[in-house]
Order: structure tokens, then sequence, then C-alpha cells
């Protein structure tokens, strides 16, 4: 397997962690409140926790490797890198959906490339310096990160439940 096909992979087995989640906020008998909820004034809810990852999947896939206009664009200023989490809360059915959606576009841009395109920094990249590789590494990282906000935030919840 390549190793683009091997980062893919990994990816698809933290995004089972993801659903996993939020399957189990869908089980619980108020998931929006749930998907709402802060552990502090001004922190992330996990409703913007995984909706952030799907969305930086779907800028990335896009606008920052292909320069196309993204799906979700009404959403992308919301949860973008640097938004403020706001009390509009996703349903879970949309943040599935979001997830879906742009991990297809991501499996479809990286497919585009090869293992001598592993070293190449694209356009949209340049200033970080973040080559392909890097930048595969960075979304394994990044949705792991957020969905251990997630989990952690669902953790607190339960707590204050007792």
């Amino acid at each position: 397997m390549s190793t683009i096909g091997v980062m893919l992979d990994v990816m698809e087995m933290c995004r089972t962690r993801t659903l996993t989640t939020l399957d189990e906020i869908a089980k619980l008998p108020d998931p929006n409140a749930v998907l709402g909820w802060r552990p502090g004034t001004g922190r992330a809810h996990v409703g913007w926790q995984l909706t952030h990852i799907g969305i930086t999947e779907e800028l990335t896939a896009t606008e920052r490797m292909l320069g196309t206009t993204p799906d979700f664009a009404e959403m992308v200023p919301r949860f973008k890198f640097g938004s403020l989490p706001d009390d509009n809360i996703p349903p879970i059915e949309l943040i599935r959906r979001v997830l879906s959606e742009s991990r297809l576009h991501l499996r479809s841009c990286f497919s585009k490339f090869g293992e001598g395109d592993l070293e190449a920094i694209p356009v949209w990249y340049r200033e970080r310096g973040w080559n392909v590789r890097r930048i595969l590494q960075i979304l394994i990282w990044h949705e792991a990160h957020h969905q251990g906000q997630a989990h952690m935030t669902l953790n607190l919840w339960k707590a204050k439940q007792q």
C-alpha cells in the first residue's frame, strides 16, 4: 500500500472513533443539549468540535488543495480555524453529513497524488511550508485532537448529570 493509502487508512480508523462519539450522543435522551453543552464560558461545544473536523477536511480537499469552492460554504465561517463557536447547534444528521461528504472529497483529492508528490508543497500551504505528507499527517492529528476534545466534553457533560 502507498504512503498516501496508509495515511487515508489511518484517517478511517480515526473517523470510526469520531462516529462512535456521535452515535453515543444520538442515543441520549436530548442529543441537542449534549451537542450544545460547553465545559466553560467561551469554550467550544461538542457540535462545534465535530463539525469543525468535517469543515477543515472540506476546505483542505477543495479550496486549499484544488482551488475549488467547498461544499457547505455557508458553514465555513462558523466552523473553520479561528471561528468562535456560536449557539446555533448543528443537528446530528447535518454533522454526520458534513463528516461523510467531506471525507469523500478528501479521499478523492488525495487519490490524485502518488508517492512522488509527497514532498510537493501545494500553493495554499507555501507560507507554512507544508508538503503533501505533512498535510496528511496534520489531518490525522487534527481529527484525533478534536475527537478527543469532543469525547472529553461529553464525559464532562455526563459527570454534571450525576
